[in-house]
């Protein structure tokens, strides 16, 4: 696991899927109080027939996303290398899922729960895009790029010239077995080959 004997104390390395978990706590807690209030009588027994609705449920899949990627990272990073985890964009309810601190770079990691095949199409003419299980899903791409660029902004003002990278980490997804895909420069990758970027050497010293 990443070492931290030399960090400040008062640095809150943060927990992996901890927004996702609130969130899904919170909207769980709202349906609950709705279905109470209108069924007295069987509010309970409603919920517990029904269940969890798809988009609540979302919540929880991709808490546990998360907290996967960040297994896997801890267990075969260097030691060298610093991971946080759930980070607040300040201004805004998003959060950056994880962001690794390591001799080739910060990367911001942008950790996604899906089943299905992950592809990319590269058309002549038209925009590329990215797709999971047939669904256009280019917009993940959108959302890292301005991670990274919110990240970017901040690293230029405390480390200039420090390189700043993007990718998208998948579980559950169906990756190719050979090679790798990578859109507009971002990899898409397994939290294990993510953690061999990670490892390579850079310009970075430990300090």
């Amino acid at each position: 696991m990443s070492s931290v004997e030399n960090l400040p104390d008062d640095l809150d390395l943060g927990t992996p899927g901890a927004s996702a978990r609130r969130e899904h706590a919170r909207r769980r807690a709202n349906r609950e109080r709705r279905v109470r209030a209108k069924h007295p009588r069987i509010g309970g027994v409603l919920l517990a027939v029904a269940g969890d609705p798809q988009h609540e449920a979302a919540w929880a899949r991709g808490a546990r996303g998360e907290e996967r990627v960040a297994e896997v990272l801890a267990k075969h990073l260097d030691d060298d290398v610093i991971v946080l985890h759930d980070r607040r964009i300040p201004g805004s309810r998003a959060n950056i899922d994880h962001i690794a601190v390591a001799p080739s770079g910060v990367w911001v990691i942008d950790a996604k729960r899906y089943k299905g095949k992950v592809a990319v199409s590269k058309p002549l003419f038209g925009k590329a895009k990215l797709t999971i299980a047939g669904r256009d899903k280019t917009k993940l791409i959108d959302g890292l790029a301005k991670q990274v660029a919110l990240v970017e902004t901040v690293v230029a003002e405390l480390a200039p010239d420090t390189p700043v990278h993007g990718a998208l980490c998948f579980v559950e997804a169906d990756l190719p077995l050979v090679g790798s895909l990578s859109f507009n420069g971002y990899p898409l990758l397994y939290p294990k080959r993510l953690a061999k970027r990670i490892n390579r050497d850079g310009p970075l010293e430990p300090s």
